[in-house]
């Protein structure tokens, strides 16, 4: 819909209705306004009527009136009467409206033609444009005065549209734009909801819809397993780019896009929806505007994240990895180590840093639709991330907003409270959760509720379109943080970060449910069966670890990538299996650096399908000085732990948790490691982790 001023929308609401045509001089009276205000006003009702087929006309002898369909004009009226504008009696709202007027009408405007639009003087006109002047100016924009012309607004075409999703993001609820991301045919729901909203004021509805339609018609697995937020994003910066466009407001060619921007899965996505777009609106979009769309791209969330470290180089791998690894030490020196053996954490961050960093350097802004709430909720590990964000200012040199420091402490909480609670016990009650705001958020949901009830719910995370009978069938009850239709089974909804009333709403459910029969009956149901299997195999990988214990030493001139060979070399006589270590440690040293000079050693850890049995072992250099190669940082001794992918895979992780615990907190443990012989370590090793059998047995009783 157009813009108006109150005045505006009077006067059309008067011509509308009348059945035939009246005078200047009685629109005048009936309105209490001089005639010359009032043709004042009507110099601009043609471009308020612009995207109407209804015009305004003028004769002679006859009067003004306004000639369209009926029905055309019974929708106006109505749109009048419910037109939900920025309050522009209050001063602050006047200004956000005055900046949306000047970024939408790039052309000359005077000071009269403000003034008459808000119903204020030229002189409060005048001091609202000094007011906005340092908003426009930090996206790049100019407000020009010119003597007897007028004002207009300069700044280059990409600064326009920056600031157009700024206003967007901080002054406009898009969710009108969620309801058509959620609903099963999204082109229906936008046409029907965004002629009345403001998004679709702003972008013209129409524009906005079809845009929808498109992405929606792709049915591309890239596009639909972005998260919402960044979904409604690149539906917003498409529809600004073809408003832009239809204007003739066009972004310039720079020959930087052909350096920056690969040719890759993003850009040929990119491709493909710029050749939609120009289907649909009979246009042609410039070559740069792929660029930016999958820059947009590149830079969005996924619900379904996983780090692509084998499209980066080697260079920049290492790059990330060092950036990773000061991030988690500004986080928390303490929690440091732990998180660095968070393999699902470090995977997550990395995935989560890779469109962080391209946000970031292209200035390109993000939606946190529960920022309040995770500051509110988790203030420490907030203020934790805001170093966290220091050290990306650092990296960037760009300024971290603290939507992307929300973000981080979706991430580093999750992990915090999973570190936490690390001693997983059985569960009896079967739980899903599902949720559209990012797989990070789901993680700290699972993660808060392990941390609170883990001893009396199993957690699944799923997404809206998951839901098949089969899941319902083997669940309990699900819990939510988005809408959902009725389901067989009972659904808790939630707010994402589980405040108070959540949690007791699920203690209620847990308590209902743990009381009654499981849904799925198990082959073994004795309770004593199934603690014997578990302590059965538990001993057997303890003995199997303790037994097998790997020792060995190398040359202190050896590289990494010789050293990865000899340990693969010593756990397996295999040529294909070596093979297989070798590349599964460095592949994990990838994702974070195991090298902890700060304690003296080194961890190298992986899962892998080149051992067939736990796995521990101690390197060491022969005469025990330190190794040459930098990338050792000085250490002289590394343990490895191998943990085989098989259906044991959970009990080796806690035993060889168990054991990564005892080289930090364990000082003993440590110095034998370091000075003593195989035997001497072993019979260390005997001991601790008798300890922590011992441990395992007490937690059944």
């Amino acid at each position: 819909m157009m813009d108006i001023t109150p005045r505006m929308n009077q006067i059309l609401t008067l011509l509308l209705e009348q059945e035939q045509p009246i005078s200047v001089k009685y629109l005048a009276e009936r309105m209490g306004l001089s005639k010359r205000t009032i043709q004042r006003e009507l110099e601009y009702i043609n471009h308020v009527l612009q995207d109407y087929p209804i015009q305004f006309l003028s004769k002679t002898g006859v009067g003004i009136w306004l000639d369209g369909d009926p029905k055309e004009k019974i929708s106006l009226k109505q749109e009048l009467s419910s037109d939900d504008r920025l309050d522009i009696s209050n001063r602050e709202e006047r200004r956000k409206a005055l900046i949306l007027a000047i970024l939408k009408e790039k052309e000359l405007r005077k000071l009269y033609y403000y003034s008459s639009r808000f119903q204020v003087s030229e002189a409060t006109i005048s001091a609202d444009l000094e007011a906005i002047e340092g908003w426009l100016e930090s996206y790049g924009l100019k407000i020009t005065r010119k003597q007897g012309s007028g004002i207009a607004i300069s700044g280059e075409e990409e600064d326009y549209r920056r600031a157009i999703r700024a206003f967007i993001n901080e002054n406009i609820d898009t969710r009108v734009l969620r309801e058509a991301y959620d609903n099963v045919n999204p082109e229906d729901t936008a046409c029907s909801l965004l002629q009345q909203s403001e998004i679709g004021k702003l972008l013209n509805d129409k524009i906005v819809s079809r845009v929808i339609g498109c992405l929606s018609g792709m049915n591309n697995n890239r596009v639909m397993t972005l998260t919402e937020n960044s979904y409604i994003g690149l539906v917003i910066h498409i529809s600004i780019a073809i408003n832009r466009i239809m204007k003739n407001e066009v972004l310039p060619e720079d020959e930087k896009w052909e350096h920056k921007i690969a040719i890759d899965e993003d850009y040929r996505l990119a491709e493909q929806i710029v050749g939609e777009l120009e289907e649909e609106f009979e246009i042609d979009i410039p070559e740069v505007e792929i660029s930016y769309i999958c820059l947009h791209i590149k830079g969005s969330k996924h619900e379904k994240i996983e780090w692509e470290g084998q499209n980066v180089s080697q260079t920049e791998s290492q790059n990330l990895q060092l950036l990773l690894n000061d991030m988690i030490d500004a986080f928390d020196p303490e929690k440091a180590y732990w998180l660095k053996q968070d393999n699902e954490f470090i995977q997550g961050l990395l995935a989560h840093l890779q469109p962080t960093l391209i946000r970031l350097t292209h200035d390109m802004q993000i939606q946190n639709p529960v920022l309040d709430d995770i500051k509110t909720n988790y203030p420490d590990i907030y203020a934790n991330c805001l170093r966290v964000a220091e050290v990306l200012e650092t990296y960037t040199g760009k300024s971290v907003p603290e939507e992307e420091t929300g973000f981080l402490t979706v991430h580093f909480g999750a992990a915090v409270f999973r570190m936490e609670g690390r001693k997983e016990a059985v569960r009896k009650v079967e739980v899903g959760i599902i949720c559209s705001s990012g797989i990070g958020i789901s993680r700290l949901m699972m993660s808060k509720l392990e941390k609170m009830f883990r001893d009396r719910m199993n957690l699944v995370t799923y997404g809206k379109n998951d839901i098949t009978p089969y899941i319902q069938g083997k669940t309990d009850f699900f819990v939510s943080s988005i809408e959902l239709e009725p389901m067989d089974i009972p659904v808790i909804s939630v707010n994402p970060l589980l405040n108070d009333s959540d949690i007791e709403q699920i203690r209620r459910m847990l308590y209902q449910y743990e009381r009654m029969p499981s849904k799925q009956k198990k082959e073994n149901t004795d309770p004593f069966s199934v603690e014997l299997d578990q302590i059965n195999q538990i001993a057997a990988q303890i003995n199997l670890i303790i037994k097998h214990m790997g020792f060995f030493k190398v040359s202190d001139q050896i590289s990494f990538d010789e050293l990865l060979l000899a340990i693969g070399e010593h756990f397996s006589p295999y040529s294909d299996q070596i093979k297989i270590i070798r590349d599964d440690l460095y592949r994990r040293e990838q994702l974070s650096t195991q090298i902890f000079a700060e304690f003296g050693f080194g961890l190298l850890h992986t899962r892998t399908k080149g051992v067939t049995r736990p796995m521990f072992g101690v390197c060491m250099t022969k005469d025990l000085t330190e190794f040459k190669d930098n990338y050792f940082k000085g250490i002289h001794v590394i343990f490895v732990m191998l943990v085989p992918v098989d259906d044991l895979l959970k009990i080796n992780n806690d035993i060889m948790g168990y054991i990564s615990g005892m080289l930090i907190e364990d000082p003993e443990f440590l110095i034998t490691a370091e000075h003593g012989d195989k035997e001497e370590i072993r019979e260390m090793l005997s001991k601790n982790l008798k300890i922590y059998f011992k441990k395992y047995l007490s937690g059944l009783s």
